[in-house]
Formats: C-alpha cells, structure tokens, sequence
C-alpha cells in the first residue's frame, strides 16, 4: 500500500500543464487516470495496454449504442464504459512519465485510436436516431455529422497548431484553448462531459437536448479557436528567407 502511495506521489508530480484543461478532465479524468496508471505500473503494464484497455471499453459501448435500443440501464452502463475508457486515455501518458517509456509509436497509436473514437461516437449517434429516435425533423440527422466535424477539427488543429509551433503533439487542443476561456467554459467541448451525456441515452429527448446543446458548443468554440489559432501562427512564423 505504501509502495502505491509513493507512485500516485510521484505522479501527481509529473503531470501534464493544467492550464487552459476543463475542470472535468483536471480534476475528474486526470485523478482517475493517475490512480489507473498507479496499479498498471505496479503490475508491469505498459502503456501500449492502457491504450488498447481503453479501447476495449470504449467501442463496444460505442457498438451498443448503434445496435440496442436505448434504456435506463443500458444507457448507464455505455456512459460508465467511455467515461472508464477517457480516463484510461489520460493513465497510458502519465504510466509512459513515469515509466520513462514514451515513444513516437505509443503517441501515434494514442492519437489514431483517439482519432477513430471521436469519429465513431457520432457516427453511432446517427445510427441510433435514425433508428431508435422519433424526431421531430429529418434536419436532425445532420446534427451528429456536424458536431462530428467540429470535434474532429478541433482535435486536429490543436494538436497541428502545436506541431507547426513546435511543441509536442500530447499538448492537444489544451494549450491552443488555454487563453480563449476559462477552465468552466471548457466543460461542454471536453469529450468527458461528452461521455456523460450517454448517461442520459435511456431518455432520448433528454438526450437529445443535452447532444444538440453541446453540438451548439462545439460549434462556436470550433469558430474561436480557428481565429485564435490562425492568428497565433501568423504570429509565430519565421520571417521569409
């Protein structure tokens, strides 16, 4: 017990900048990531594991989205599974820290299988209204292809907004947002508070309510940053040669 104490100790300290992360991911996903990556190290896991781990949880709750039909307990047991699955997405980078064990091909593994989540959570979406939902309009099944592509760019012009300034790709969309708005206001486009909706997936209109309001987010924070990001790349370049 002592021995698990000193690695949560030691992990606490080789945490990633909190700056410009929502209040979800810093104090709710990262303290379970950090107890998660804690027992892996103990056991000798790599980090490669925690990312296929996560992944296990992940896409079969994200299959059952688009295949059952949508139901208080079902619906709890999907949210439970991607929240588990997030926080094991936090644990393979803080175990790789402590580890010293990070790699070019663990990053990119995390980054694809990241990458292929977000793009398959709304993809299900789309499925299950379209065959579990009663909407009140067909325009509705544009909703979940639409906040997909805000959540897809995004994440990807964070992580290339730092590539092209030369930081680290597990810098994310965390420091291209750090200055737009506060760690609160970050809540609706962190993929935790995503992954708490589907919670809600047993009461569709509910649901509804909750993906259309945090596609709205989504939308206008993607406007945001897109300016913010353009202007400091403007910014940081290299005078012509």
């Amino acid at each position: 017990m002592a021995e698990f104490a000193e690695t949560l100790r030691q992990l606490s300290t080789a945490q990633k900048p909190a700056k410009g992360v929502s209040v979800y991911s810093r104090f709710v996903n990262r303290p379970a990531g950090r107890v998660m990556a804690a027992l892996a190290f103990r056991l000798g896991a790599t980090p490669n594991q925690l990312t296929l781990l996560g992944a296990l949880f992940t896409f079969p709750a994200l299959a059952a989205v688009a295949l059952l039909r949508p139901a208080p307990v079902m619906s709890v047991c999907v949210g439970v599974a991607l929240v588990l699955g997030f926080a094991l997405d936090a644990a393979d980078g803080q175990l790789a820290r402590i580890q010293c064990s990070a790699s070019l091909s663990g990053e990119w593994l995390d980054h694809v299988l990241d990458c292929v989540r977000i793009v398959t959570l709304h993809s299900v979406v789309l499925v299950a209204f379209y065959r579990f939902f009663v909407l009140s309009s067909p325009l509705l099944l544009l909703a979940p292809m639409v906040f997909q592509s805000a959540a897809v760019v995004i994440y990807f012009g964070g992580i290339l907004t730092q590539k092209l300034k030369g930081g680290g790709a597990a810098a994310g969309t965390d420091s291209g947002s750090a200055s737009v708005l506060g760690p609160v206001l970050l809540l609706p486009v962190d993929y935790g508070t995503t992954c708490i909706s589907f919670l809600f997936l047993g009461s569709p209109a509910m649901f509804l309510v909750l993906y259309c309001g945090l596609l709205l987010a989504h939308v206008l924070f993607l406007v945001a940053f897109l300016v913010k990001w353009y202007r400091e790349l403007h910014q940081f370049q290299r005078p012509a040669q």
